[in-house]
């Protein structure tokens, strides 16, 4: 057994109906996801070994493909039982503390004008996992210290043209943020602002801020309504805090008393500066700590 690390050859993926060594796993160069980007996808994470809310990723692709148009050709049960067979397949290769992300990733496989060219006919349907050990050592300080939220030049795609709530690969406006935000450090991580400017969501992630110990984000109709994002509603709820959606400014961060993101790797962390100033006092806030705590 190992930590999950060093053993890409040991781990194998689901593609198309087969298991496959993860390192020989391939996608066709004429796959619709590399020409049209239609890829729809969930990331789930594990605790324990134990895939968390499984269900509700699954709802939310099977809700992704019908909003895009993309037949999966099997249904969330069939990829739930899959995934639970990845699990097993894979169990040996990792030390029973270190938990790992789990992909579903689907296409409509190959795009039309190819589909002369000899390969496999029908959606392309991808499930792997990935030791989740590198990236949270990477991120323990910002537990402590916070991270750094920036607003970029890049703004968010208007729900009116694109519906946010559909997850797919498709996320060039998301790269341009990030590759703008590197540049303030590591522990830097993109807010984005709408057209209207509101703030929206981060890049993979959603945002949250506390204002006189009201818990507040935006509104699910522009964003991307993460897994773990609604965790946390129900969650400040069952805490007795007060927790409501609202349009938020720049300035209502720069204000607020803490901050905090949503993400499924990471599941809450800490916000302490936003475009270079502290939030709050600039430390870790106590809601954030009892939202992380009880989570």
């Amino acid at each position: 057994m190992t930590d999950g690390q060093d053993v890409p050859s040991g781990r194998v993926v689901y593609l198309n109906g087969d298991w496959v060594p993860e390192r020989d796993a391939a996608v066709s160069i004429f796959d619709s996801s590399l020409i049209w980007g239609d890829a729809l996808f969930e990331t789930t994470r594990t605790f324990q070994h134990e895939p968390y809310r499984l269900d509700a990723h699954l709802a939310r692709l099977e809700a992704s493909l019908a909003g895009a148009g993309v037949d999966a050709g099997c249904s969330m049960n069939e990829l739930g039982a899959l995934t639970r067979e990845l699990i097993e397949r894979n169990q040996d290769l990792y030390e029973p503390d270190v938990d790992f992300l789990i992909v579903h990733q689907v296409s409509s496989g190959t795009f039309g004008r190819y589909r002369d060219a000899g390969i496999r006919q029908g959606p392309t349907i991808v499930i792997y996992g990935y030791p989740l050990v590198g990236m949270l050592g990477d991120a323990a300080a910002w537990f402590d210290d916070g991270l750094h939220a920036v607003v970029p030049r890049q703004r968010a795609i208007p729900s009116r043209l694109l519906d946010p709530k559909l997850k797919s690969r498709s996320r060039l406006h998301y790269q341009v943020a990030n590759h703008e935000v590197a540049s303030y450090g590591p522990d830097a991580w993109a807010v984005l602002q709408g057209e209207d400017g509101f703030l929206t969501e981060g890049t993979g992630s959603n945002f949250f801020v506390v204002q006189e110990r009201e818990v507040l984000t935006a509104p699910g109709h522009g964003v991307l309504r993460g897994v773990t994002r609604d965790s946390v509603l129900e969650l400040a709820g069952e805490l007795g805090l007060t927790v409501r959606e609202s349009n938020l400014e720049p300035y209502d961060v720069r204000t607020a008393d803490e901050a905090f993101f949503t993400s499924t790797p990471y599941c809450l962390i800490p916000a302490t500066r936003f475009n270079g100033s502290s939030i709050g006092d600039g430390s870790v806030g106590p809601v954030y700590r009892r939202l992380a705590d009880a989570f």
